[in-house]
């Protein structure tokens, strides 16, 4: 059996990147590692850990690089959520950057929306009733 485990971000601030997946998005930090010799730092966040058969994210920090060019290949992450328009509520509330208010996506009838990660990444939010159902659908 195979599964996806994690997906890595460069990011410019840890903290300001933990506390972003973790009190805006009410990840969880599961663990960070700390590399002196190669000057990085790791930090796995997630609601769940791998080893339960969740895939999370792995913020990466390269000491003394405080911003990343993202170029144009990476598109988004994409999270269910129960209820996007709360979760989008208290997103808001708490500072974050919704770029895309939610609503049914264009062509379709899943509900989506969009917020910015204050490394500029974007992440998807799916209704979870319709995460399966593909987008455009």
């Amino acid at each position: 059996m195979s599964q996806v485990l994690h997906t890595m971000l460069r990011v410019g601030d840890l903290d300001r990147a933990i506390h972003f997946y973790t009190h805006v998005l009410g990840m969880k930090l599961l663990r960070q590692s700390v590399n002196e010799e190669y000057k990085y730092t790791l930090a796995f966040v997630g609601y769940g850990d791998e080893s339960q058969g969740h895939a999370v994210i792995e913020l990466t920090y390269n000491w003394g690089v405080e911003q990343y060019e993202q170029g144009n290949a990476f598109g988004h992450i994409a999270l269910g959520f129960d209820d996007i328009y709360s979760a989008c509520d208290k997103i808001r509330a708490a500072g974050a950057n919704i770029t895309r208010e939610p609503g049914p996506v264009l062509g379709g009838s899943t509900h989506i929306a969009f917020v910015e990660d204050p490394d500029g990444y974007k992440i998807e939010l799916i209704q979870r009733s319709q995460a399966t159902e593909g987008v455009g659908s």
